[in-house]
């Protein structure tokens, strides 16, 4: 018998389809094996059990109708908890939300979700406001490693790639501010795209501004395409999201990669120290691209690591985040979160505009290097996943978290599409990620050529039984 919480979502729309299987069965399937992760490691804040299957048994009749309501009807879907679910409380990861809020709005992606009749399992943990690159807070703990329970999933959307690895759904959304979405992607061995900046309206407006995208994490790049397919569509509450879409993601797909221009930076520069088994695990997935026909460079990007620009930017976003707090509401918070505050406090308007200098003129010299190239190839982190309970590894040297994720923010400051993809494990099994970069609003290139990892069975899922 087939294991529903084991197809793509790609898969569960042609079963629907051809009356293999139901709705109701995929969405019984998926709040099952999301109670059965949930002690292990710790994924969701909420099922919505009831409202899932409500959802389930409309898009099941809709069906039967013949009458879809989109290409998404009746597929089980989790939501980061940055993001607004109408009718629960979206509280951040933090103590300092109040739950009874007015939770009346969806946000523009989980809108378009709810249009297109997919079927809302659960929220997804994240730290405090997303603000690191792991996923614990102080209102829900700790979410760990599918692979191993003893490793951290990595973040912010740590849950959401965890329930996403283990079967929990097919499909999440997670937020992306300086990694977010692709750091858990490449630890718990799964498929994540930050979009170009826009190209999914944001709503409310994060406090750490034009850095933070909302994007698919996915169990592989056609998935993906399917998802943002649904919820790249303007929203009249983000004044800066990108126009209507023309064409389709899906389809461009199978244009794949021959003939592409490819850079492949194995360190930017030899800026990053890569850990053996990361690099050898990307530099396969290189040669593999080679091999289907794309024109690879084994190059640089002219750039230097734009942190103290990215700290001064993220830090004053989290200052402001914070600013309303009285001190009592201040000792609610994640400790590395009041440091980062405090600090970015202290930040002047000058200061502030001299970040901003710097990062247009990293998107500048990305925008001349990708005149010559089409896509960039990167390892999307220098490492595999380190231990829980820990910003940065134990004796890594690091103060923050943006000491190991050096290949992934700087493509937030510039804005442009990026994504993970699974190219293998280290010695221990754990999930080794390459990273795929192009031009600002190329995101069908970043997609062609995941996809045709995927079809090469270069890249393949994370799934484990031990998790199930």
């Amino acid at each position: 018998m087939t294991d529903l919480t084991e197809l793509t979502a790609v898969r569960l729309v042609e079963g629907y389809r051809k009356g293999e299987f139901s709705p109701v069965e995929a969405t019984r399937a998926a709040l099952e094996r999301a109670g059965r992760i949930q002690p292990r490691v710790n994924a969701f804040v909420r099922l919505l059990t009831e409202e899932a299957l409500a959802q389930a048994r409309a898009a099941e009749d809709r069906l039967r109708r013949g009458e879809p309501l989109g290409p998404l009807d009746g597929v089980p879907v989790t939501v980061k908890d940055m993001l607004l679910l109408r009718g629960h409380p979206t509280l951040r990861g933090s103590r300092t939300v109040a739950e009874d809020g007015n939770w009346a709005e969806d946000a523009p992606s989980v809108a378009r979700l709810r249009e297109q009749g997919a079927v809302f399992i659960g929220k997804t943990t994240t730290p405090e406001f997303g603000w690191k690159g792991v996923t614990d807070s102080p209102l829900t703990g700790v979410t760990r490693n599918p692979r191993d329970p003893s490793r951290t999933a990595g973040g912010s959307s740590g849950g959401s790639a965890a329930a996403v690895a283990l079967g929990a759904a097919p499909l999440s959304l997670g937020t992306d501010g300086g990694g977010s979405v692709r750091i858990p992607a490449s630890f718990c061995g799964i498929f994540g795209l930050k979009p170009t900046y826009g190209r999914v309206p944001v709503y409310p407006a994060s406090p750490f501004g034009t850095l933070s995208h909302v994007g698919p994490m996915t169990r592989d790049a056609a998935d993906a395409a399917l998802l943002l397919d649904v919820i790249a569509a303007p929203d009249a509450r983000d004044w800066s999201a990108l126009g209507p879409v023309t064409g389709s993601w899906t389809d461009a797909l199978a244009e794949g990669v021959h003939g592409l221009r490819v850079a492949y930076s194995p360190s930017l520069g030899g800026q990053v120290a890569v850990r053996p088994a990361v690099a050898a695990g990307v530099r396969r997935a290189v040669e593999r691209l080679a091999g289907l026909g794309a024109y690879v460079e084994e190059t640089d990007p002219d750039v230097t690591d734009p942190v103290d620009a990215f700290h001064t930017l993220w830090f004053s976003g989290a200052a402001r985040l914070t600013h309303g707090l009285g001190p009592q509401q201040r000792e609610l918070l994640d400790p590395g979160l009041r440091e980062i505050c405090a600090r970015g406090a202290r930040y002047s308007a000058l200061d502030y505009l001299a970040a901003v200098d710097v990062r247009m003129d990293l998107g500048r010299r990305m925008g001349r290097f990708h005149e010559r190239y089409d896509l960039l190839l990167t390892p999307t982190l220098p490492i595999t996943a380190f231990e829980t309970g820990a910003e940065v590894p134990r004796a890594s040297g690091h103060r923050r978290w943006t000491g190991w994720t050096p290949f992934t923010y700087p493509f937030n400051l510039t804005q442009q599409p990026a994504a993970t993809v699974p190219v293998g494990t280290d010695p221990g099994g754990l999930p080794v990620g390459m990273q795929i970069v192009a031009a600002r609003h190329r995101d069908d290139l970043v997609l062609r050529a995941a996809h045709a990892l995927y079809e090469a069975n270069v890249a393949s899922s994370a799934l484990t039984p031990s998790g199930s």
